[in-house]
């Protein structure tokens, strides 16, 4: 791989083990579990269970979560579906009722993003306890016990943080406020962030697993907050929530081979869209110019319409063969221009967001877990539990009301998600577990992630510091790191160019440096996190 040529962090190196996520402290958590004889599931669960109490505005036991685990001494991967399911009374049809009665004339285009309609039962908490159970080693207890005692004693608000939980304060309702707002403001950098009321519910989840989440009083406490505001959630749909292992896809891009989670989640749409690049001379490009991100913005665009045509719960859906063709991949390339933008084809462009976290670990006998953790929106649907403060993911947001679509909504269904962990092999062999957090850009984000990396020579580190662009909803960001000649290159294509406000996702990598018995951590500035070793 080439030398960094790009000014960003240097990779960490080490040889036991590494942990790279989006906040120093679930990092260092995460590296002391390895250090205390912890393997690689237990410290992933330490740290991102923290992060819950680091970024709750990101992620937090109201959420869910994917995973893909390669277990020690072998190359196999497994997949694990922590999505939870709508409640067995939601209905699709009442919904489109409810909307067209709100607006005469005028059909319901989808799902009230605070409202207590889009909220899935959390299904995090079920996968983690079924991962300790499986393949841990310490045990629950001591996997939680670093996520307790910071959730009591509180943690410095850290400075992106910071930035996000104002911007988005003001989808917080009602206990929500008093639970995650300071004197009902949001904390500034290097205020300590504190809550006692989640340390009881992990003490509880500690002692009885799942069911000191799932039944009794922190489950009748979501039940209560969510039927107050007209939900139809009920404790037999909590009670009834169960993870799920399953198989995952996987595509190739000339020497490698890119492994994803499944659907529900958009996984497949990484791999549609490599499909589709690989008829395109990439490696020919600039990697930072103008031709480079207009054809990934046009093969992304074409990728997101078939995701949102086709993905669903894996019990609905029937064109994942269909969508991981490579017949699809050179179907849609042929549609591209490599000089004029096309309009966006999506229909649900607004049905994605941007707040996720992601960790990776892999400890000395080589089990290397890769793990995406969210609660969708910024703060999740806004609403907390009373008692315990549990904020509630938004995942039924990315249901379909159109009737007769593979994920319109429906009791007992999985929403498609947009939070996709990945693991890179190369000749048979895992060489790198990663993931990009970022909502809709996830999926092209694993695509230009690879690509930096196969394409272009960069190593992980770089491939991440560099900088991105995106198409979505309309509109192309071009990240601050493009001169301003690109951007004026990419509006003479035809593309609505803007600078985000924000950073475009956020991303984590382990590179598997089997030859020296080293493994070289990589962690996105544009997040508060790090990669760390030991």
């Amino acid at each position: 791989m080439r030398d960094f040529h790009l000014p960003g962090r240097s990779p960490v190196f080490a040889q036991n083990g590494i942990c790279a996520t989006s906040h120093p402290l679930a990092a260092k958590v995460a590296v002391q579990i390895l250090e205390a004889g912890g393997n690689a599931v237990d410290a992933a669960i330490a740290g991102a269970v923290l992060l819950g109490i680091c970024e709750p505005q990101m992620t937090g036991i109201g959420g869910d979560c994917f995973v893909l685990l390669k277990p020690a001494g072998d190359e196999k991967i497994i997949a694990l579906n922590g999505s939870g399911r709508a409640p067995a009374a939601l209905s699709a049809e009442k919904l489109r009722a409810a909307g067209q009665a709100k607006t005469p004339g005028a059909p319901m285009s989808g799902i009230s993003a605070g409202g207590p309609e889009a909220v899935t039962i959390p299904g995090a908490i079920d996968a983690f306890c079924r991962l300790s159970k499986d393949w841990g080693r310490i045990g629950l207890k001591a996997a939680l016990a670093p996520a307790i005692h910071y959730a009591e004693a509180g943690v410095p608000v850290a400075p992106r943080t910071a930035m996000d939980w104002r911007i988005a304060a003001s989808t917080l309702q009602g206990d929500a406020r008093d639970h995650y707002l300071l004197a009902g403001k949001a904390p500034v950098a290097g205020q300590v962030f504190r809550h006692p009321q989640q340390a009881e519910v992990l003490r509880r989840i500690a002692l009885e697993g799942r069911a000191g989440f799932y039944e009794g009083e922190v489950a009748e406490d979501m039940v209560a907050a969510l039927r107050a505001l007209g939900g139809v959630h009920t404790l037999d749909d909590f009670a009834a929530t169960a993870c799920d292992y399953t198989d995952p896809v996987s595509g190739a891009y000339k020497d490698v081979e890119m492994v994803e989670h499944p659907p529900n989640g958009q996984g497949a749409t990484a791999i549609l869209l490599n499909n589709i690049l690989s008829h395109f001379d990439v490696a020919g490009m600039d990697p930072f110019g103008a031709a480079r991100a207009h054809i990934e913005a046009e093969a992304a665009k074409l990728a997101y319409d078939a995701r949102d045509r086709f993905l669903a719960d894996p019990d609905y859906m029937t064109r994942l063969p269909h969508m991981l063709s490579p017949e699809l991949g050179a179907d849609l390339a042929a549609l591209i221009d490599p000089k004029s933008a096309m309009p966006d084809p999506r229909a649900a462009s607004d049905r994605v967001h941007r707040e996720t976290i992601y960790l990776t670990v892999i400890d000395k006998d080589r089990m290397a877990v890769s793990l995406i953790y969210s609660i969708f929106h910024s703060f999740g649907s806004g609403i907390a539990s009373s008692k315990f403060g549990v904020l509630f993911q938004n995942r039924g947001f990315g249901f379909s009301l159109e009737p007769g679509h593979p994920n319109e909504a429906g009791g007992g269904k999985r929403p498609m998600h947009t939070i996709i962990p990945g693991m890179l092999k190369k000749g048979g062999k895992v060489i790198m577990p990663f993931g990009v957090m970022g909502g809709a850009y996830q999926s092209n984000g694993h695509s230009r992630l690879i690509t930096n990396i196969v394409d272009f020579g960069l190593h992980p580190q770089a491939a991440i510091d560099a900088p991105r662009s995106f198409s979505d909803a309309g509109h192309m960001m071009v990240e601050r790191g493009y001169p301003d000649k690109v951007r004026a290159e990419l509006a003479e294509m035809g593309h609505k160019v803007s600078i985000p406000e924000v950073p475009i996702g956020g991303a984590q990598a382990i590179l598997i440096d089997d030859e020296n018995g080293v493994l070289q951590g990589a962690s996105d500035p544009r997040k508060d996190g790090c990669a760390l070793g030991y």
